[in-house]
């Protein structure tokens, strides 16, 4: 009967058709992503985005109802389209799942999820106990074959609408194909339940991407002091000063900042023999040129900032040099200790100096990045780092 075939509403029409091929993106994506750190965080992306629009599209069902199937339809059918709906409503919350537990226990090639290349995706937390290749590698068949139980269950969906639609029985596409059929029946009632639907996405995000925000506001941006065995005999102007860092990934130059650091400087260009600086950098401060990489600094095989919130810089032995000067910079980082040329450059005027330095570190020494790229296949060997300094005498 057509009464029986009312159109569902449109809210539920945009979810079905908005979910659908953001499952076929994605899963495409999944097959074509090897060795491609773009479509491998849309890959992510898409995923989270999905489970956020099922959580959407499950409270919307409960408060709207869907219109019956046709009376026409024997029992068996119905049944198996229950089933098959069912099935997809389990693959919309399961596939982003066991995804976003796939990349929360990656131990070796261990990558950020930051949504849209905007917004930090924390992991899972609490799962350590599952970073080992057993665990991670049973969620990643898990994770691959349900793309293959989804395109299964696609199949049965499209088959089963398209007999409907084409038999003589009351057809049922007409009532999710957005304006294409007219109205099927007899119109849905008002729909309702807006505010629970889209309030139960909005609130799984702020909770899982507020939590993280949250820990850093309480536990407050993170400070240095500047080491005191050497007396300074300069005031630094942090505001107008600048240690920077740039590099190559994946072909293309990255650059990035500390904005939190602290030094304290003895120089005279008469005595060199005594010039020196004790700086000190608040690691989990790092900037970048994207977010991602930024969020990846803080990784334990990278910066490692969570268990050394610090580095240190010993600038020391310094001697003219056709740049101006050049000192030996023995930085520590992570408990190791690697020494470099500092070239630096300094302009004098009055009480005021500026000084404008760069130095070459390698990762390998300092054990940067040497679980997930150890050949520097992604990110170059070398990292530059590029120092700005205004000051005034201390007197």
């Amino acid at each position: 009967m057509a009464s029986q075939s009312s159109r569902y509403t449109a809210i539920a029409i945009a979810l079905h058709w908005a979910i659908a091929i953001a499952i076929l993106f994605m899963i495409w994506l999944g097959w074509n992503m090897h060795e491609n750190e773009a479509r491998y965080q849309l890959h992510k992306s898409i995923g989270i985005t999905i489970l956020l629009l099922t959580v959407t599209r499950i409270v919307w069902r409960l408060v709207n109802p869907p219109p019956p199937l046709p009376d026409d339809m024997n029992a068996l059918e119905k049944t198996a389209s229950h089933a098959v709906h069912i099935g997809f409503y389990v693959l919309m919350i399961a596939m982003p799942l066991s995804g976003w537990l796939f990349v929360s226990t990656a131990f070796e090639f261990d990558v950020p999820t930051v949504l849209f290349g905007v917004i930090s995706w924390p992991d899972i937390p609490g799962l350590g106990f599952m970073k080992n290749d057993l665990a991670h590698g049973a969620i990643a068949f898990i994770h691959s074959k349900l793309a293959w139980v989804t395109l299964g269950l696609l199949g049965l969906h499209v088959a089963g609408a398209l007999k409907h639609e084409f038999s003589a029985e009351d057809g049922v596409l007409k009532r999710m194909v957005p304006g294409l059929f007219g109205q099927a029946g007899p119109p849905q009632a008002p729909a309702t339940g807006f505010v629970p639907a889209f309030g139960a996405a909005i609130g799984v995000f702020v909770i899982v991407t507020g939590i993280p925000v949250l820990g850093s506001l309480v536990s407050g941006t993170p400070t240095v002091t500047a080491t005191t065995d050497t007396p300074s005999d300069w005031i630094v102007d942090y505001e107008n000063s600048s240690i920077a860092f740039s590099g190559i990934h994946d072909g293309n130059p990255y650059s990035g900042a500390f904005p939190s650091w602290q030094a304290a400087i003895t120089f005279d260009p008469n005595t060199l023999s005594d010039a020196r600086a004790e700086v000190s950098v608040a690691t989990a401060t790092a900037t970048a040129s994207k977010k991602l990489y930024a969020d990846s600094l803080k990784a334990d095989e990278w910066l490692a900032s969570g268990s050394f919130p610090t580095a240190s810089v010993l600038l020391d032995r310094m001697v003219e040099s056709e740049a101006g000067y050049t000192a030996v910079a023995a930085l520590t980082l992570k408990g190791i200790t690697v020494e470099a040329a500092f070239d630096f450059s300094l302009q004098f005027d009055g009480d005021t100096a500026i000084m404008d330095g760069t130095a070459t570190f390698y990762r390998q020494p300092l054990n940067l990045g040497q679980a997930s790229d150890p050949g520097a296949d992604w990110v170059s060997e070398d990292v530059h780092v590029t120092v700005h300094v205004e000051a005034s005498r201390n007197r």
